[in-house]
């Protein structure tokens, strides 16, 4: 059983980066937009960095290949995100985000810590 449930851990952990990462790409523009209101340089660029990591990470966990490496990968995209966007704690819907994030940080350090598990491309 703890084999099915490290896959199913996976794949939930993922799937919030691989919709995230397409959302980005069905709506370039407006992300780009949004992050430049942030104060962020070369939006365009770091977008596509953005797109980049949040797919190929998630895909790196869901598929059990490489998975520790995409777990960094999308671990260390996250602290950035969370401390740009998310650090407005007079606003509770930021809050929330924020503490979504450093949730979802800890179960990237698991995978990065434990592995993908044996229903893994590494473990075939």
């Amino acid at each position: 059983m703890a084999p099915f449930l490290m896959l199913a851990g996976r794949i939930l952990i993922a799937l919030i980066f691989l919709i995230s990462g397409f959302s980005k790409i069905g709506n370039f523009s407006g992300t780009a937009g949004y992050m430049a209101s942030k104060g962020m340089p070369a939006s365009g660029f770091l977008l596509v960095m953005a797109i980049l990591v949040e797919l190929s990470g998630s895909l790196l966990i869901i598929t059990g290949y490489k998975a520790r490496w995409g777990a960094w990968a999308l671990f260390a995209f996250m602290i950035p995100a969370t401390l740009i966007f998310h650090t407005d704690f007079a606003d509770q819907n930021q809050v929330i985000h924020f503490l979504k994030n450093i949730s979802m940080m800890g179960a990237l350090l698991i995978i990065a810590a434990s592995g993908p598990g044996p229903l893994s491309l590494d473990k075939k």
